[in-house]
């Protein structure tokens, strides 16, 4: 009886192998954030701002730094997550960690960035930006379809 299953299971491991080896991964590759601030927005953006979810007035800021790769491989679609507290160091966005995304940074170099984010308006200044990092993959991962390509419509 254990002869039957032998062959069943070499052949499951030769199967996994198979599978491993041919399929490539997607690993993320880390970028390095530095020189972050963060500015009012221009008054056509910021204008009528409220948070989301809900219709309280907000305060519209761009949040800006740059993101550097060390990998020598492009970096596309890298999200950016990180924590803003306010001046009374209260989490300004307590349930969101990704604030939003670079979409490509070349190999061995270094790309501006800037994040649009509402705050509360009720919220005291100056914002304090921590644990900002961010990664992304060697190969797109959105979808670049637009509605008019679509056949479904």
């Amino acid at each position: 009886m254990k002869s039957r299953f032998l062959p069943n299971i070499i052949i499951s491991i030769l199967i996994t192998i198979a599978i491993w080896l041919w399929s490539s991964p997607a690993w993320a590759i880390e970028l390095k954030l530095y020189d972050l601030e963060y500015k009012d927005c221009p008054t056509e953006l910021g204008k009528g701002a409220i948070t989301s979810g809900s219709s309280m007035a907000a305060n519209c800021f761009i949040i800006s730094g740059k993101a550097k790769n060390n990998s020598g491989k492009p970096v596309y679609d890298a999200d950016v997550f990180g924590r803003i507290y306010d001046a009374n160091n209260n989490n300004v966005m307590e349930n969101r960690g990704r604030l939003g995304s670079i979409e490509e940074v070349l190999p061995f170099s270094s790309t501006d960035f800037e994040i649009r984010v509402s705050v509360p308006a009720n919220l005291p200044t100056p914002l304090k930006l921590k644990n900002f990092k961010s990664s992304g993959f060697s190969h797109k991962v959105r979808w670049e379809q637009t509605i008019e390509e679509f056949d479904g419509f």
